[in-house]
């Protein structure tokens, strides 16, 4: 098929790097723009009139419905949103999809399937759109090997997660480091939102930070609360959005 031009319109830049990784084995989506908030959206969205866009809901300066409000021709539009509050105004937007953050690649995958399916804007059945926004079973532990014994880990007990070479180790309150078989990728798909990718090598539970400090190079320094203290040094690419994500 055509390539689909598309804008990605999300606050969150770890949000939008997220669903740009995830949108990479379709190459009939054509991502021509990103914007961080509504007025800006508004302004690509009239600049190069897309097929369709991704659309965050909850955003400073103008949310996602105030945008869809001001649009003269309007794309095809799929809400991605932590807010599963929005789904009936989503709906009556007409809206082809409505994808929950964390995005799972097997619900991206039936969106996309829906985008090849037809040229028109769709609006889901309401029942099977509110069959979908049921909550997902949430992972409550990591699991770890420990010579003939798996543990499990509770996540509330994990302050951080850390790559080393090929290794990857849970950070555990009590100042325990265990080495866990699951990639920082994975993990980052799996786990909840107050985990947070904060460098290639380092994810962080936001629930354990004890305070933030800058770094004299643009970075943020993250003293987690265990009794340690251990700090995670965030990547300068992320700096921006974290700063957004902590008001700081």
């Amino acid at each position: 098929m055509n390539k689909i031009s598309c804008i990605i319109i999300d606050d969150e830049e770890l949000a939008r790097q997220r669903l740009i990784r995830l949108l990479k084995p379709y190459d009939f989506v054509d991502i021509i723009a990103e914007a961080s908030n509504g007025k800006e959206g508004l302004k690509l969205i009239e600049e190069h009139q897309p097929d369709m866009i991704f659309l965050d809901i909850e955003m400073p300066v103008m949310n996602g419905f105030e945008m869809l409000s001001k649009i003269k021709k309007q794309p095809k539009v799929i809400f991605t949103t932590a807010y599963d509050q929005y789904a009936i105004k989503a709906f009556e937007e007409n809206s082809l999809d409505y994808l929950l953050k964390p995005i799972e690649k097997e619900r991206l995958e039936k969106s996309m399937e829906k985008l090849q399916e037809t040229h028109k804007p769709m609006a889901l059945p309401l029942q099977e759109l509110l069959d979908q926004l049921k909550p997902k079973k949430e992972i409550k532990t990591l699991t770890v090997k420990i010579g003939d014994k798996i543990l499990l880990i509770a996540l509330d007990k994990i302050i951080a997660i850390e790559a080393e070479d090929k290794y990857v180790f849970l950070h555990t309150e009590d100042g325990s480091k265990h080495l866990t078989d699951f990639t920082l990728s994975n993990l980052e798909e799996k786990l909840p939102d107050n985990f947070c990718r904060i460098h290639r090598s380092s994810i962080i539970n936001t629930n354990h930070i004890k305070e933030i400090r800058k770094s004299f190079n643009g970075a943020l320094v993250f003293v987690m609360d265990n009794k340690e203290n251990q700090k995670f040094t965030s990547s300068r690419s992320n700096s921006e959005a974290l700063r957004e994500r902590f008001d700081i």
